[in-house]
């Protein structure tokens, strides 16, 4: 099975300059990027390196998921974002658990010998309860259902249909993957602080949003899948 590691960015220059050499590109069959409309020097950085670089038409990360799935060439997807807050040692990891038979492995933050330190207690707090609920809904048992540092076997990500916007795509994987009993495996990761630029995700819209599609997947159920 060959493997395609998928660097999303937008804006981060900082992280990708510290992070390039610790990124195992040689050990994936492919590889490439997908950038959200980088104006800080993120684009000309990859392109120097030799990389591909993918620009978005649609801005956002879900936009930048479903062009990773279209593109990507592998039968295991992993996506990277080198913002400082994922390790790229784990991406290897997380690539051996879909080796070893999962659909799906999710990096947590949460999980025991975990440790975030760019969580904060308010969006600690948020994400904690958003796959609480998502568990108790969809009968799962995660510990970070919405961290989108994970890797998936392409097959299924293509089941899944995703149509969320934003951050709200990894969260939509995860309660699709439940509701299809998808093999699901966590490892524990640490999440370093930001380095360098700004989170786009912001605490209350994000919030806002993964609400609104608790009730979307509530009502749609597997119907999703009448589209493949």
């Amino acid at each position: 099975m060959k493997s395609t590691l998928i660097i999303l960015t937008f804006n981060e220059i900082n992280g990708v300059q510290a992070l390039y050499n610790k990124i195992p590109f040689k050990k994936v069959d492919e590889y490439f990027v997908i950038d959200g409309g980088s104006t800080d020097g993120t684009i000309e950085f990859f392109k120097k390196k030799g990389i591909k670089v993918i620009s978005q038409k649609i801005h956002g990360r879900g936009e930048a998921f479903r062009i990773g799935m279209k593109k990507a060439k592998g039968d295991y997807i992993v996506y990277f974002s080198p913002d400082g807050n994922e390790d790229p040692k784990d991406i290897l990891k997380l690539i051996a658990e879909l080796e070893k038979g999962s659909d799906i492995a999710i990096a947590s933050r949460f999980m025991k010998g975990s440790k975030s330190d760019d969580a904060g207690i308010f969006r600690g707090f948020g994400n904690k309860a958003f796959t609480a609920t998502a568990n108790i809904l969809w009968n799962g048992s995660l510990t970070d259902n919405i961290n989108g540092f994970r890797a998936i076997k392409k097959e299924k990500l293509k089941e899944l249909n995703l149509d969320a916007h934003g951050f709200g795509i990894e969260y939509q994987m995860s309660i699709r993957a439940m509701k299809l009993k998808y093999k699901i495996k966590e490892i524990p990761t640490y999440e370093p602080n930001r380095i360098g630029g700004f989170s786009t995700a912001g605490s209350f819209d994000t919030g806002l949003y993964f609400i609104k599609l608790i009730f979307h997947e509530l009502k749609v159920g597997k119907k999703f899948l009448e589209h493949n």
